[in-house]
């Protein structure tokens, strides 16, 4: 008989089954989202207080990044303790009563689980580094001998995703030097050995511990990771350790091993009831690969990195468009669609910062939104946040800002709290008077939800009116498209009953190739000589 949730904890929103096939899932990163205790941290009791307006703005469920005890070397992606909610964010009850508030109000939640790599806190890892080699304790992570006369070299020559050596030479207390450890991330971070069947089955004990207190499904950290080439071959030379990398295969991303975990897990959440999911971060730049963790005994759904990495640019995104339906149709999946999240620049930047940038991410929303299957919103989005380009170096927290000697800023720019009102900072993120762990730009004074709530023409109104439509309208959601002629530059498709989305990608005024009556616009348009009239980088969705 399947698990029950605990005493207390409402069953999830009563949805058709298949609810993830469209959805409208919003990501929280937890860190940014809502300070309630003024110590500069967004925490759980401050999310569960903003959920009315999540509710409000028509998402369906909610993603919450890493909220679990953590050193936070990585934001959280480092777990010590994948049972335990760090006080910092506040405590299992916490998380119980943030999942009860949100199923009051019809969302569902996500959480976040970090199988590739644990902290270097975890317990198993400390029991590891005291241990001897070739101990069952060091069994549980990739340690091997290093390469040289005296072992000095790596074991082989594969590099840290966040920059350097992805090998960590340990050293006995008296100094001596003895095996390495990998860590695709950072030296905090080492990878788990997915052979050991002490491994999975901590994993799967984690998700059942998981889904016992309501939780509705698991996004996935680093899904095509967690399994690696036996062997440990070198890569080509130069060849760039890189999470998407089309022209090459890695031996440690998306080896076929991690396959037979996921047909494992899918069958522990069919046990529970609620239709609960599991997404995939699999950045694998090959549709095709990607619908291999769809397959109807696998995973729920897989991020469509190729879609959010993209150009503005028509004829790149109908390629995606195209081959991303084509492949998860074969195996009966949905496709996501997503823009930003917490480890990429800002869209609104992505797309040329500024004005031109805004036009185009506002553009990008309604194409995103009318295209057939669920999407993901990254927090702030739906206010028009930019990248913060300009954070003070000494205010820097990624691992990539120092790994890479630095060089590289990281992703700290796109984790800059959410700006909800007020004229000055933290703009509501928390109390008056409170310093934000990521200073906050002044000019966001502007683009606070409060601004926005109020004004027809904001992005706040935009994303609000799109995400209504998208859940009344029986042509959005899951289902299919048709592509219509049109201009070079231009993309139009129809979806039955009654519905098309125009965008005009270029730089100039444009023709719309579907007649019809203006139903949402991501800027103004006008009506010349009976034709409606698209402005350089607006789209449209139609009656028709």
């Amino acid at each position: 008989m399947p698990p029950t949730p605990p005493p207390g904890i409402p069953a999830p929103p009563s949805t058709r089954p298949d609810w993830w096939r469209d959805a409208a899932i919003y990501q929280i990163y937890v860190r940014s989202f809502a300070d309630s205790n003024g110590d500069g941290e967004g925490d759980l009791p401050g999310i569960r207080r903003r959920l009315p307006e999540l509710a409000a703005l028509g998402v369906d469920a909610v993603w919450l990044t890493p909220f679990y005890l953590s050193p936070l070397a990585d934001g959280g992606y480092d777990v010590a303790d994948y049972r335990e909610v760090d006080p910092r964010f506040g405590t299992l009850a916490d998380v119980d009563a943030l999942t009860a508030t949100a199923h009051e109000l019809g969302l569902r939640v996500i959480i976040d689980i970090v199988p590739n790599h644990t902290s270097a806190a975890h317990r198993w890892f400390r029991a590891a580094v005291a241990a001897e080699p070739g101990s069952p304790e060091r069994s549980r992570y990739i340690f091997r001998p290093g390469k040289g006369t005296n072992g000095e070299e790596p074991p082989n020559n594969w590099q840290s995703i966040f920059g350097g050596p992805a090998w960590t030479r340990l050293k006995r207390p008296d100094g001596t030097p003895e095996e390495w450890y990998l860590h695709l991330f950072d030296a905090e971070q080492p990878d788990l050995d997915w052979t050991s069947p002490e491994v999975r089955q901590e994993f799967e004990d984690v998700l059942r511990f998981w889904l016992d207190r309501g939780v509705d499904g698991f996004r996935i950290d680093v899904a095509h990771g967690m399994v690696k080439d036996p062997a440990l071959p070198d890569i080509a030379p130069g060849q760039k350790a890189a999470l998407l990398d089309g022209e090459t295969r890695l031996p440690y991303f998306d080896q076929e091993g991690v396959h037979e975990i996921y047909r494992r897990w899918r069958s522990i959440v069919d046990a529970y009831p609620g239709e609960r999911a599991l997404v995939a971060e699999a950045w694998v730049d090959d549709a095709r690969r990607v619908a291999r963790y769809l397959r109807p005994d696998e995973l729920h759904q897989a991020f469509n990195f190729e879609y959010l990495t993209a150009d503005w640019d028509a004829a790149a995104l109908r390629s995606v468009v195209d081959t991303s339906l084509a492949a998860n149709g074969a195996v009966g999946a949905t496709t996501t669609w997503v823009l930003s999240n917490h480890d990429v620049t800002r869209h609104v930047t992505r797309f040329g910062d500024g004005a031109q940038g805004l036009r185009r991410a506002r553009a990008a929303a309604l194409l995103t939104f009318a295209l057939p299957g669920s999407v993901y919103l990254y927090q702030g989005e739906e206010l028009g946040l930019p990248e913060v380009a300009d954070l003070p170096e000494d205010a820097l927290q990624d691992p990539t800002w120092e790994r890479s000697g630095r060089t590289e800023r990281g992703r700290d720019g796109c984790r800059v709290p959410l700006p909800w009102e007020g004229t000055e900072p933290p703009f509501g993120f928390a109390p008056e008077g409170t310093e934000p762990w990521l200073p906050m730009p002044a000019a966001w004074a502007a683009l606070t939800r409060e601004a926005q709530r109020h004004n027809a023409d904001s992005t706040l109104a935009l994303y609000t009116t799109a995400l209504r439509e998208r859940r009344a309208h029986p042509a959005l959601g899951d289902g299919a498209l048709e592509w219509v002629a049109s201009p070079e530059g231009v993309l139009a498709f129809r979806r039955a009953p009654g519905f098309a989305c125009v965008v005009n990608l270029t730089g100039e005024p444009v023709a719309s190739p579907v007649p019809g009556d203006v139903l949402l616009s991501s800027g103004p348009t006008e009506t010349h000589d009976g034709s409606l009239l698209l402005p350089p980088d607006t789209a449209v969705w139609l009656r028709i």
